[in-house]
């Protein structure tokens, strides 16, 4: 089976070609510099740049994957969630395509398919589900952070989510405050490794609760504060670093302790995590070393996989066409709040 999907919930333009489970390729068009400039994602601009990209970036997919569209089997894209105005362009472009063709299309959850991404190994990459197991899946990324119980495949359970700002959220905010250019996050992460992460006491949010959701706009906040009471660390290249580390530290012990504790409660021996804070180096170090302490396999997306890309969205739909599940309506729409149920 030959498959052509597409991912345009944010700031990335994606397609992806697979065949039989095998990634053939996965073009990524990035929009980071464009809104950069503004200090985050600007939907309208998203979506002209959408616009401008989808057609370059799908032929060369398909040139690097040496297929042509009439070799296609079925056709994918994101169908939520995310930014209305962008998901649009992938969705009906995808369906266009489809129906062009006479094939399926499918439209997917964008968090589903980043449950199924650590298990995409290999190169050219693959999907590995042979040693597939139950998994507490740890989604965090600059919109949601979710705790998610994986009982078997495309069998799944929330546990637990954002109720205010996300993880990646709080790093770019936090990284903002600090001056640091959008996105914030892979500088924090940077900088965090030349810091002392014990140099300021930074809170974390319902680490002590019994829940698996999470809350971060109280950590924004405090720094905020902390920097207007303390406006002379900005002059101190070291005392920036320190504080990168230090709310670095705070936001990767609330992901790590929540997800460890789903994890004995749930009786799994496995963890995994993706999005695209699962980049943060500090993040995969401490679930590394909590995971070995507590006796969890841990699988990592890949760091090319975390971010927003077409590769994971072609993944799930391979799976759920091989497991008997039908096609998804041809005119269905884009669901920017479709949560993962």
């Amino acid at each position: 089976m030959t498959l052509l999907s597409f991912e345009t919930s944010c700031d990335e333009t994606s397609v992806a070609v697979l065949r039989d489970g095998v990634v053939l390729s996965n073009q990524v068009a990035s929009q980071i510099k464009l809104h950069g400039e503004y200090g985050g994602v600007v939907p309208e601009l998203a979506a002209r740049e959408h616009l401008k990209n989808l057609l370059p970036v799908a032929r060369a997919a398909l040139a690097e994957a040496g297929i042509s569209p009439s070799q296609l089997d079925a056709v994918a894209a994101t169908q939520g969630p995310g930014l209305a105005i962008a998901l649009l362009i992938g969705l009906k472009a995808a369906q266009a395509v489809a129906f062009a063709l006479c094939k399926p299309f499918l439209g997917i959850n964008h968090h589903e398919a980043h449950l199924y991404s650590p298990w995409i190994t290999g190169n050219p990459p693959a999907a590995d589900f042979s040693n597939f197991e139950p998994n507490v899946s740890l989604i965090v990324s600059g919109g949601h952070t979710l705790l998610v119980m994986v009982e078997a495949e495309l069998r799944h359970r929330v546990l637990g989510g954002t109720i205010d700002d996300a993880a990646g959220e709080c790093f770019d905010k936090t990284g903002k405050l600090m001056g640091l250019a959008y996105p914030a996050g892979p500088l924090i992460d940077q900088l965090a490794q030349q810091g002392d992460p014990a140099a300021y006491d930074f809170p974390r949010p319902l680490i002590n609760d019994p829940n698996d959701d999470f809350s971060f706009s109280g950590l924004k906040t405090s720094v905020r504060y902390y920097l207007r009471d303390h406006p002379d660390i900005l002059a101190d290249a070291q005392k920036v670093r320190d504080l990168c580390a230090s709310v670095q530290a705070a936001i990767v012990e609330v992901l790590v302790t929540k997800t460890i504790r789903a994890a004995k409660r749930s009786g799994v021996r496995c963890v995994t995590a993706s999005g695209g804070v699962t980049c943060n180096q500090g993040l995969r170090i401490g679930l590394e070393r909590a995971c070995q302490k507590n006796g969890f396999h841990l699988r990592l997306a890949a760091r090319n996989l975390c971010t927003d890309n077409a590769a994971m969205i072609g993944i799930l739909a391979g799976r759920k066409l091989l497991k008997g599940e039908g096609a998804s309506a041809p005119d269905s729409e884009a669901e920017p709040g479709w949560a993962l149920g």
